[in-house]
């Protein structure tokens, strides 16, 4: 089953796309790849259960079962070892992507106080989009009751677009709310 968004890709995205950036052939038109939701907090390091609070959240908020992130250096000074938990992250592709991305910009950024769009400015030189979130109970899936501290989030959108005028077009064409 294709979500509002995926069927909205294929019929009207694409040949906006085309018409502006005149793509000889249909497949040159970007496409979503993937997107990534992590949290990672420095709190972990004193509090292994911080990590499973984490991972219960992502779970909630995307439908998918988090990987925990773990520390690939230690650093003596902050009292981290190599391997500790430090937090986790979502990997989103297919269906359940443009799923989130419905949800993230029809339901989540709106709720967030004194929103005015977000910035057109955090593409990556690609096409790529990264986005933070400086709490995650913006998300209607997260119960404020029974978290334990209010974390933020980071989400990257990854695209197959060449540049970041593409990147922009396609996100602001699926309706991403890009500020002024």
């Amino acid at each position: 089953m294709k979500s509002r968004l995926h069927e909205m890709y294929n019929n009207e995205i694409k040949a906006e796309m085309v018409k502006k950036f005149s793509y000889k052939n249909i497949n040159q038109v970007p496409k979503l790849e993937k997107i990534i939701v992590n949290s990672v907090t420095r709190d972990a390091v004193s509090n292994g259960k911080v990590v499973d609070s984490i991972a219960e959240d992502l779970a909630a908020i995307t439908g998918q079962k988090p990987v925990v992130a773990r520390a690939k250096n230690s650093i003596a000074s902050f009292k981290l070892r190599e391997g500790m938990p430090l937090g986790a992250f979502v990997t989103l592709r297919g269906p359940k992507m443009y799923e989130f991305l419905d949800r993230l910009i029809n339901i989540s950024l709106p709720r967030v106080r004194d929103f005015r769009g977000v910035s057109p400015k955090a593409f990556d030189g690609r096409g790529n989009y990264t986005l933070g979130m400086k709490e995650q109970i913006i998300f209607p899936e997260i119960n404020y009751d029974k978290i334990d501290k209010v974390r933020g989030l980071g989400i990257s959108i990854v695209t197959t677009a060449k540049s970041n005028e593409e990147g922009r077009e396609l996100l602001g064409l699926f309706g991403m709310p890009f500020r002024k």
